[in-house]
């Protein structure tokens, strides 16, 4: 097998409470957003249950990953998911990821054969993003429409790792790189500042970088480099020849 590389240009203790807007219904309240600082390592349960509530009532969040700050909402709000398109402003043909606890968690939502599973086993946690198969258990309109395909990842990142084990469920997300800007937001004051009319909830555990994930489609006979970014390409070049 050979690892293929191509470019894709879809890859592209405190609490304070601020003020957002929220869509109900075609209607708009003007409550801003709640503001969490949260501790980066060992992040506050009491805070973590606060932001899973959010998610679960259907809202709209800011949360740190191990390589930048994301948004994301359940899988199932469609609204909160259209909230999300509109502040990236893209499109339904642009990639979503489901944002997954474990390994486990992506074989219910992906297709994994014994080679795939050996390198998603190498390589998360960590700063990936993987495209596979989907299965019966991922939304038609989380898809990618033609090849039925969804990116999945396993960051390694503590604040990230207590939201899922609370929430249960993977995290829909987005990196949160905003229209006109070449480079993600890293600073939480700032992300409030600009999104404060656009989120339910902003969790603030400090700056975790500006590099992106690099993401690997793993849907063909070799994986292919789609976007190379903080994750180390190394272990598939380990496994297969590099063209």
């Amino acid at each position: 097998m050979q690892l293929q590389l191509r470019f894709h240009s879809e890859f592209g203790c405190a609490e304070r409470i601020g003020r957002t807007r929220r869509e109900t219904n075609g209607d708009v309240t003007d409550n801003m957003a709640q503001f969490f600082v949260v501790h980066a390592q060992n992040p506050q349960r009491r805070l973590i249950r606060r932001a899973v509530e959010t998610l679960r009532s259907g809202g709209l969040i800011v949360y740190p990953t191990d390589s930048c700050y994301a948004l994301g909402c359940r899988i199932g709000e469609k609204q909160a998911m259209g909230r999300l398109r509109r502040v990236r402003q893209m499109d339904e043909s642009h990639h979503l990821t489901l944002v997954c606890r474990d390994l486990s968690e992506i074989a219910q939502y992906a297709r994994v054969d014994n080679v795939q599973y050996r390198l998603l086993r190498k390589t998360t946690p960590g700063s990936y993003t993987f495209i596979l198969r989907a299965t019966r258990e991922v939304p038609k309109r989380l898809l990618n429409p033609r090849r039925k395909t969804i990116g999945l990842r396993v960051p390694e990142h503590p604040v990230v790792q207590a939201l899922l084990q609370e929430l249960g469920e993977p995290i829909l997300s987005s990196t949160l790189i905003l229209p006109g800007d070449d480079r993600p937001m890293t600073d939480a004051e700032e992300i409030r500042e600009r999104l404060e009319h656009d989120v339910d909830l902003i969790l603030d555990a400090g700056s975790c970088g500006v590099e992106m994930t690099t993401v690997v489609d793993l849907t063909g006979e070799a994986p292919e480099i789609l976007r190379f970014g903080k994750g180390r390409i190394e272990p598939f070049a380990e496994e297969m020849t590099l063209h």
